[in-house]
């Protein structure tokens, strides 16, 4: 039982003052909103929360994008961006910009580039970065995503030509992400022994089962407290604390969490 994830998508740069990287009249802040709005609906379609940065052609700072993904409660940042260099036409291929290297950051780095390697781009890997504002301060893993380079005429003619692709291969490298975290993180058993709008309730319950000898906590989720019993990886366990429970007068149920980071 995996919960929804949520992933904010940062079009990068924006607004009259910041059009990013321009190359015979194509701005890169154009390209990198309707790609992030495509990647954001294929994520949708596939049950992810999706937020954005920006969804016009707006102006935010670095920093203020990475306030904005820490608010919004994100699993995962993204920022979507097109490349270039200072003489145009010598490079190509993609990237993807992380903090530094290790953990989930760059595992979504990876698997991005390693999507939009199957579509003909070079894969010029996962980098470190950790002078960009949006990835240093954000609070959730943060992957800036370089699609190509925008001052390489073969690059454009592949964003172009390849448009729904290139969306469908961020948003893959994105889900794939999602599952692998989701598999690699234990499920554990807990008894719930009621849910309240009360968190004054909850902690009165919790305090009357922790006197009587329960490992009884209560969490706030759906709007609710819900105060649990126990965290088992062996179901039979849960279900013997379940038992233990009820000869005791608790009204139960088993439910299934997967373990918090």
């Amino acid at each position: 039982m995996f919960e929804t994830k949520r992933v904010i998508i940062d079009a990068g740069h924006g607004g009259e003052r910041d059009p990013g990287a321009v190359f015979e009249g194509r701005q890169e802040k154009d390209d990198a909103l309707r790609l992030a709005l495509a990647v954001g609906r294929i994520l949708e379609e596939n049950g992810v929360e999706v937020l954005y940065t920006r969804i016009n052609d707006v102006y935010d700072s670095p920093l203020e994008k990475a306030q904005i993904a820490n608010e919004s409660g994100a699993d995962y940042l993204v920022s979507i961006h097109r490349n270039a260099m200072p003489i145009p036409g010598t490079a190509s291929g993609i990237m993807s910009l992380v903090y530094q290297y290790g953990g989930v950051a760059e595992l979504l780095g990876r698997n991005i580039n390693r999507e939009l390697a199957r579509l003909g781009f070079a894969d010029l890997g996962v980098i470190e970065r950790p002078g960009l504002a949006i990835l240093r301060r954000s609070e959730m893993p943060a992957v800036l995503v370089e699609a190509g380079f925008i001052d390489n005429p073969q690059d454009n003619a592949l964003f172009d030509a390849m448009f729904p692709e290139i969306a469908q291969a961020i948003a893959d490298g994105i889900l794939q992400t999602i599952k692998e975290e989701d598999e690699a993180r234990p499920e554990y058993y807990q008894v719930q022994v009621g849910a309240y709008a009360s968190q004054q309730i909850a902690e009165e319950i919790t305090r009357e089962l922790t006197e009587q000898g329960y490992p009884a906590f209560y969490i706030y989720q759906d709007g609710f407290y819900k105060v649990r019993v126990g965290a088992f990886l062996n179901l039979d366990n849960a279900v013997n604390m379940e038992m233990r429970l009820r000869r005791n007068g608790w009204s139960t149920m088993l439910v299934l969490e997967p373990a918090v980071d």
